[in-house]
C-alpha cells in the first residue's frame, strides 16, 4: 500500500506532463495560446483528480498482487 502523499505526487508529475503535450497539441489544432493552455489545464485538473480516485480505489484491491518474501 503507498501513502496518500505517493499517490498525488505521481498524479501531479503526471499531469504535468500531460499538461505540456495537451497544451502544445490543443495549441496546433486550434493557433490559440490562450484557448489551448484553457483546455490543457481543464483536462489537467479533471484527470489528476480520477487519478487519484483510480489509484486509491485500486489500492483496496488484492486481485494481482503477490506478497513478497512469504
Amino acid at each position: 500500500m503507498e501513502s496518500k502523499i505517493r499517490t498525488i505526487v505521481k498524479a501531479v508529475s503526471w499531469q504535468a506532463l500531460g499538461l505540456l503535450t495537451t497544451s502544445a497539441l490543443a495549441w496546433l489544432y486550434t493557433g490559440s495560446i490562450g484557448n489551448a493552455l484553457s483546455l490543457a489545464a481543464t483536462t489537467a485538473t479533471s484527470g489528476m483528480i480520477f487519478f487519484i480516485l483510480h489509484e486509491r480505489i485500486w489500492d483496496h484491491i488484492g486481485w494481482g498482487r503477490q506478497r513478497v518474501g512469504s
